[in-house]
């Protein structure tokens, strides 16, 4: 693109630029104005006089037909190209290294400033996947994060420092983030070797850092945000150190998320100690504004389900007016989703939200996976224990769900059936869309 087509972009509506400019243009002709008053208006006149003199002489020259068009033109080609030079010094002085022009970066800024109220509510990797791809339809997002991981990186950091989880809050903080590549990539990256440091990622020993040093694990992801670049915010879904325990058909109760993940017997209600963890005052209010709320996608029992037992977000959900949305898996999970249907997945979350006393349905649209035919991918995670997650969409609708079926996965070849960012975050704004046109109605 042409300088020329870049500056006249910047006439386009929108970008809350042109009415400064004007307002600046403006109070410079007012400045001038009473200097010229200040000094009695000879300033005016002497102007006026040197303007009559030099429209008087050039229409001498050039006929009236050819000189206004010609004074025209030349004027908004100086301007143009003034605000191109000038917009380009300021591109360079702000972002150097940045690829986008400063005119398609304010565009961007100011359609996803226009974007919904978006609450995101999950963990895990699918939490995080959903997260990097509505990034690109709205700047107003709140990531509200399960605490209950005991495993792995997390899991340490947990036992030895006594501070929450960081490890699905660093994911969500990484996906948000609109900062350079390679500062995301370190905050992800994860130590191979070291005494001590091997299975950590630079990102949870960060964060756990922040928050011995600020004193909360709330203020530690406010400091990364803005590290990051952060669009929206990530909240943690209670400040407790909750500790998940599960009751299975056996009769068995184990404790530990790790745990809970590989369970001996299907799963028959979750829990936490303490019981009744209360909520951030961010979460809450965040949930209040929205305009959509999305749980999942995400391991159901260790991901999404630690979120509803923290009663306050329950008690929001319920309030707010927004559409829910539930994401269901792709596949079912050996150990925890054996053998559930997406309406075994929806029976599980009513079925515990029904043990803390709620009796009617928080998420009564669903979004799922096109069927998935046979492939040798399928056949891998099969001969692994899982199987595709699928959908009676009929059934479902003739017992008052809405449902949406897309190609989640993505249209590309991938070595894994996850769901594709970009194919997920669609398929929700379409949702979206249709229920704020049925509202508008």
């Amino acid at each position: 693109m042409t300088r020329s087509q870049r500056a006249v972009r910047w006439l386009q509506p929108g970008l809350v630029v042109k009415r400064w400019m004007l307002t600046s243009g403006l109070g410079l002709m007012m400045a001038l104005l009473g200097a010229a008053v200040w000094a009695d208006l000879k300033p005016i006149y002497w102007i006026l006089e040197s303007l009559s003199w030099f429209l008087g002489t050039i229409t001498t020259v050039l006929p009236r037909e050819i000189t206004g068009p010609l004074v025209l033109l030349i004027g908004a080609l100086l301007v143009l190209w003034g605000q191109s030079r000038s917009f380009s010094a300021i591109q360079q002085a702000l972002a150097p290294d940045k690829d986008m022009v400063l005119v398609d970066a304010l565009r961007a800024k100011s359609r996803l400033n226009r974007g919904p109220n978006i609450v995101a509510i999950g963990g895990g990797t699918g939490l995080a996947t959903l997260l990097s791809g509505l990034k690109r339809y709205s700047s107003h997002i709140t990531a509200i994060v399960t605490v209950a991981d005991d495993g792995g990186s997390s899991g340490v950091l947990r036992r030895e420092l006594g501070v929450l989880p960081p490890g699905d809050i660093r994911n969500c903080l990484a996906a948000l983030s609109n900062e350079e590549p390679l500062l995301t990539r370190l905050f992800q990256y994860r130590f191979s070797s070291g005494s001590g440091l091997e299975g950590h990622s630079f990102g949870n020993l960060f964060l756990s850092a922040l928050s011995a040093i600020t004193g909360n694990l709330e203020t530690a992801i406010t400091a990364s945000s803005r590290v990051l670049a952060v669009q929206g915010q990530v909240v943690p879904a209670t400040n407790v150190d909750v500790q998940l325990w599960a009751e299975l058909e056996n009769g068995e109760r184990i404790e530990g998320e790790s745990k809970i993940g590989h369970a001996p017997s299907p799963i028959v209600r979750l829990g936490c100690t303490p019981s009744h963890p209360p909520a951030l005052p961010r979460a809450l209010e965040a949930i209040a504004q929205a305009d959509l709320i999305v749980l999942g996608p995400g391991s159901l029992y260790t991901s999404l389900l630690p979120n509803l037992l923290v009663p306050e977000l329950v008690s929001g959900i319920q309030r707010s007016r927004a559409p829910k949305l539930y994401i269901c898996n792709l596949m079912t999970q050996p150990g925890e989703t054996d053998g559930l249907d997406v309406r075994g997945h929806l029976r599980a979350i009513e079925a515990q939200l029904a043990s803390i006393g709620i009796d009617q349905r928080l998420f009564t649209a669903v979004l799922a996976q096109d069927n998935l035919e046979p492939s040798p991918l399928v056949a891998r995670y099969q001969a692994r224990g899982a199987e595709p997650v699928n959908c009676d969409a009929d059934g479902l609708r003739q017992s008052g769900y809405t449902v949406q079926q897309a190609p989640l996965q993505g249209a590309r070849p991938t070595a894994t059936l996850r769901h594709d960012s970009r194919s997920l975050a669609l398929a929700v704004m379409r949702f979206y869309r249709s229920r704020r046109k049925e509202r508008d109605q």
